[in-house]
């Protein structure tokens, strides 16, 4: 890919990833347990995950992690994201493989079990005590629930994509082949 076409590809997921993110954050969804999100940010990453190659997936969740973080957040909240959207990232991109066996919501949805799980983890070295864990049982509910969600937008979002034609037009290599067999 043309390096100036790839640079725009990827500045704009990361800019529409943190449009995702700033909007959520304003949503007036009644928190129905501490914690619990819908993983807006987290259709960019899957779409991402289905659509570049591994290393400018990878890029788009460290570049929208970081600045999200830098925009509402801190130190602590840096090292939440990163632990969550990797674990979610590493889950996702492996199962996704497996298109046989996982559909796109089945993926979203261990993602979503994987960022919670990396968030729990980073939490419990944090302050020394695996308690955190006792509360897995919430954010599989919720995880299960919102990583449907996020599988169904970005279903839609990739069905586009191909049906207008945007995805003959990036020209990555891998996309077609990822998305001809995509359940």
């Amino acid at each position: 890919m043309v390096k100036t076409k790839k640079l725009v590809t990827i500045s704009l997921l990361v800019a529409l990833g943190l449009v995702l993110h700033l909007v959520e954050r304003l949503l007036p969804i009644p928190q129905l347990a501490p914690g619990v999100k819908l993983g807006l940010a987290n259709i960019v990453t899957l779409f991402s995950i289905y659509t570049l190659p591994l290393p400018d997936t990878i890029l788009v969740v460290l570049l929208r992690t970081l600045l999200s973080s830098l925009l509402g957040g801190g130190v602590s909240s840096m090292l939440f994201s990163l632990a969550g959207g990797f674990s979610a990232l590493a889950v996702m991109w492996i199962t996704s493989r497996a298109r046989n066996w996982f559909s796109l919501p089945a993926v979203s949805v261990l993602g979503a079990l994987a960022h919670n799980i990396g968030q729990l983890f980073v939490a419990s070295i944090i302050v020394g005590n695996f308690a955190f864990y006792s509360y897995l049982p919430v954010l599989i509910a919720s995880g299960a629930v919102t990583g449907v969600f996020v599988g169904l937008v970005t279903r839609l979002l990739l069905d586009s994509w191909k049906r207008t034609g945007l995805a003959a037009a990036a020209n990555y290599d891998s996309a077609a082949h990822k998305l001809q067999g995509s359940k």
